[in-house]
């Protein structure tokens, strides 16, 4: 082990054991909500650093793999993150939640019951998606393909934003995830703090109609279905944050290109409770080299700040960031750079009056998943100077919510 990463091993132990209460602590009380542009918990403003393992329960359907899961809680609570970002889908093909329309497997629903009960163990609240935009794990081609098996005109991916009989698949698939008895905890998912929020769809877009009115009504759609079903949990849309028609001047801050959504009219549904971005600027910008893809990363993050905060007034989330190994001149110094670069530009943004209210690095594995690996894999316990970085800023989002509790109360916090 060199001597800086002695260094960052010796941090994150000292961090470690300063925040590992705080963790556990954080999901013990009421649900979380939302008070303008602040997350609200137990009354009091609650900033988050999370994390994303969509990997969970497709890991968990295979009990001996269980403790890969309860690993990943145990590093991620002792590194003070509190919300992870996870998959309740899985639609056909192996390990399949979702077998066909209406049809489950009990084993793997009950391998979603085991991620939420280690989730309430370790102290870390969940955001759940339901459906994927891509192929993997099934997603909108899978309820398309379903479709078009049992008879029904449909020409696209696309058509799973307006063909009834796929909207009452999606909406099916809601209703049994929300109402779901977990067979450990004992308690109905619609009724479990440990949940924070629920996902409409990892990364929505649509080539069929540049507009977003596509994407907008059913959004609307779902987001109604989803609060009549349950007004305990948050919901958000899963979006990236690309900007649309609604404010065609702001199209400038997109990557060069548009998704068929709209960050401005999408999230300002009001049943939807918080915004997302995701930021990508190695895939995005991949021909720019790295200084111009972290000026990309910073006005992204700042233009959707300010947004959040005086169009939207909703908090913001960074719901997807990282750095690959795959990407050319990598190494773990590099990454480790990048990911404090990326949170000390939230921090900057918080410390001015608010901005993003929570992050989820992408992505947190367990030891012994190569074949889950794309490149953007942290391991907690043999990357000890990521786990130092990680640590560090939980341990800043903590001072800030300190700092948020002295202002409620009038006090001056030092």
């Amino acid at each position: 082990m060199s001597r800086s990463h002695k260094v960052g091993y010796v941090v994150g132990v000292l961090i470690t054991l300063a925040l590992v209460c705080q963790a556990r602590v954080h999901s013990d009380g009421g649900f979380v909500r939302t008070e303008g542009t602040r997350f609200v918990l137990d009354g009091s403003s609650s900033l988050f650093n999370g994390f994303n393992s969509y990997w969970m329960m497709h890991v968990a359907a295979e009990p001996s793999e269980r403790y890969k899961v309860s690993n990943t809680f145990r590093e991620a609570a002792g590194a003070g993150l509190s919300v992870c970002r996870t998959w309740a889908f899985s639609d056909g093909g192996d390990r399949a939640l979702q077998i066909s329309p209406g049809t489950y497997d009990e084993r793997v629903f009950q391998a979603l019951d085991f991620v939420i009960s280690e989730a309430r163990r370790y102290g870390i609240r969940l955001i759940l998606s339901f459906v994927n935009n891509y192929k993997d794990y099934g997603g909108r081609p899978q309820y398309v393909e379903w479709a078009r098996n049992a008879g029904v005109n449909v020409d696209g991916e696309d058509d799973f934003y307006t063909t009834p009989t796929v909207k009452e698949y999606y909406k099916n698939h809601v209703k049994r995830v929300i109402t779901r008895f977990n067979t450990i905890t004992r308690i109905v998912y619609k009724d479990d703090p440990t949940i924070m929020a629920w996902e409409l769809m990892n990364e929505p877009r649509c080539q069929a109609d540049s507009s977003e009115k596509m994407v907008n009504g059913w959004v609307q759609e779902m987001a109604s279905f989803v609060k009549s079903l349950d007004k305990n949990h948050l919901l958000e849309i899963g979006m990236e944050g690309f900007y649309g028609d609604s404010m065609p001047e702001k199209k400038v801050n997109n990557p060069g290109y548009q998704v068929g959504t709209d960050f401005i009219s999408n999230n300002l549904i009001k049943e939807i409770d918080f915004t997302t971005i995701h930021a990508y600027p190695d895939i995005w910008l991949s021909g720019q080299n790295e200084s111009a893809q972290m000026a990309f990363m910073q006005r992204w993050m700042q233009c959707h700040s300010i947004d959040s905060k005086g169009i939207l007034k909703k908090p913001l989330v960074m719901a997807e960031f990282g750095k690959s190994s795959k990407d050319q001149g990598y190494s773990l110094g590099a990454r480790d750079q990048y990911l404090s670069t990326v949170y000390q530009s939230m921090n900057n943004f918080e410390s001015t009056g608010g901005g993003i209210s929570g992050s989820l690095v992408w992505q947190l594995m367990a030891e012994g998943m190569d074949s889950y690996g794309d490149g953007y894999g942290i391991i907690l316990s043999q990357d000890a100077s990521t786990r130092g970085v990680i640590s560090a800023e939980s341990h800043k989002m903590t001072t800030f919510r300190h700092m948020l509790l002295g202002r409620k109360h009038g006090k001056s916090v030092p």
